[in-house]
C-alpha cells in the first residue's frame, strides 16, 4: 500500500479516485462527519521503515544464528533474492487487496491497484469505509504472510534465501507498520467513526460524528 503526498503529480487513476474521494468527503461532511487524515509521505515511510523493521529483524537473525545456522549468501544467490523481492512486492499489494476486499461491502469492486512511476512503487487502494481493526489487519497482512511466516520457517529450516527474503519483506512493510502505529494511537470520543484507505496518500482518512 504506497502513495505520495501532494508534492508529486497524480496519475489519471489517482486523480479520478481523488475526485470521488472529495465527493464522498462532501457527502459525509454534510451528514455531520468531521474529516481527519492520518497519512505519511513515501520518503518518510522508506526512511523510517529501516528503523521500524530492525526490532523485528534483529531477533529473527539472532535466532537463526543461535540454532546453529550459518548465513553466507553468494553473489548469484543475492541476485535471485532481489528478483524474488521484486515479485513479492507486487504480491504484497495483492494481499492488501484480498484482505480489504474481504471486509469491504462491495468486495473487489472497491479495490484498485496501480504504480507510482516516479518511485516505481506499486500500491493498493480501497474506497470503502471499514472498521479500524479491518484497516489494520489489511495493512499488516502482507508483512505477516511474506515476512514473519517465512522468517520463522527460515529459522526452522536453516534456509538463507528464505531468511533474506523475509528480512527484505519486513523492511518493505515498514510503512504499513508506521500507519498502523498512528492508527493505534488515534483515539476518538465520537460515537460514529469511519475509516477509509486514503485514495492517493499512504495512510487513512478518518471521519468522526
Amino acid at each position: 500500500m504506497s502513495k505520495k503526498t501532494k508534492e508529486r503529480k497524480l496519475s489519471k487513476a489517482e486523480l479520478k479516485r481523488k475526485e470521488e474521494f472529495e465527493q464522498l468527503t462532501e457527502k459525509l461532511v454534510a451528514e455531520g462527519y468531521r474529516p481527519n487524515h492520518i497519512t505519511i509521505g513515501v520518503v518518510e515511510a522508506n526512511v523510517l521503515a529501516l528503523v521500524i523493521g530492525l526490532p523485528f529483524i534483529i531477533p529473527l537473525f539472532v535466532a537463526f544464528i543461535a540454532v546453529g545456522h550459518t548465513y553466507d549468501l553468494e553473489y548469484w544467490t543475492m541476485l535471485a533474492v532481489f528478483a524474488i523481492f521484486i515479485v513479492l512486492t507486487v504480491v504484497h499489494e495483492l494481499i492488501h487487496g484480498i484482505t480489504w476486499a474481504h471486509f469491504a461491502e462491495n468486495g473487489w469492486k472497491s479495490i484498485s491497484f496501480g504504480i507510482i512511476m516516479e518511485y516505481l512503487t506499486p500500491y493498493c487502494s480501497c474506497n470503502q469505509p471499514m472498521k479500524k481493526h479491518q484497516i489494520i489487519i489489511g495493512s499488516l497482512m502482507p508483512t505477516i504472510v511474506l515476512g514473519f511466516i517465512p522468517g520463522i520457517a527460515a529459522v526452522i529450516s536453516g534456509s538463507e534465501v528464505l531468511l533474506a527474503v523475509a528480512i527484505l519483506m519486513i523492511f518493505g512493510g515498514g510503512g504499513d507498520f508506521l500507519v498502523t502505529y498512528k492508527l493505534l494511537r488515534f483515539k476518538s470520543e465520537a460515537k460514529d467513526v469511519l475509516f477509509i484507505d486514503h485514495p492517493y496518500e499512504l495512510g487513512t482518512a478518518v471521519f468522526e460524528r
